[in-house]
């Protein structure tokens, strides 16, 4: 099924680009991509996200695992037929398991992912491909939402 396939694919690259960070680049080094605006900076992170909960990983284990099942639950039994639903189901799968094999085998997750916005002098918390899959998937959940909302009130009026 092509929605699995997204999500394999996210998990792939979101574990290959670990890899080539966690190879070839020591803790803390940066390299410049898109100076000032964007590089790469091996960081690693023992907590959720911005370090927060940090050494609970027992915690973000449980939630993991509820989350998967409730992910593959919904996709199941109530997105059939529903693309967008299926995509942000699936793009949340990926980034879902992403970061729960970087927990389970490395007691951490490897962020690399360095975003400098100057014009309002933030430094965005340093990110992966998971992180991301997890915003995408959460957003196009939003938008199909909304989308669905607007058609069920369409079938009411």
């Amino acid at each position: 099924m092509i929605y699995y396939g997204i999500a394999l694919l996210i998990i792939a690259l979101d574990q290959w680009t670990k890899w080539l960070v966690v190879k070839n680049m020591e803790l803390g080094e940066r390299i410049p991509v898109l100076e000032p605006y964007l590089g790469w900076l091996s960081h690693r992170n023992r907590g959720a996200a911005w370090g927060m909960l940090e050494g609970q990983m027992w915690l973000f284990a449980i939630i993991t695992v509820v989350v998967i099942v409730a992910i593959l639950y919904y996709f199941h039994k109530h997105a059939g037929g529903q693309p967008l639903f299926q995509l942000a189901l699936m793009v949340l799968l990926g980034g879902a398991i992403g970061n729960f094999i970087d927990r389970m085998y490395r007691g951490e997750v490897v962020d690399f992912v360095d975003v400098l916005i100057p014009v309002i002098n933030y430094d965005f918390p340093i990110f992966n491909v998971a992180d991301a899959a997890l915003t995408i998937g959460v957003v196009l959940m939003v938008i199909y939402v909304i989308m669905d909302e607007k058609q069920q009130k369409k079938k009411v009026s």
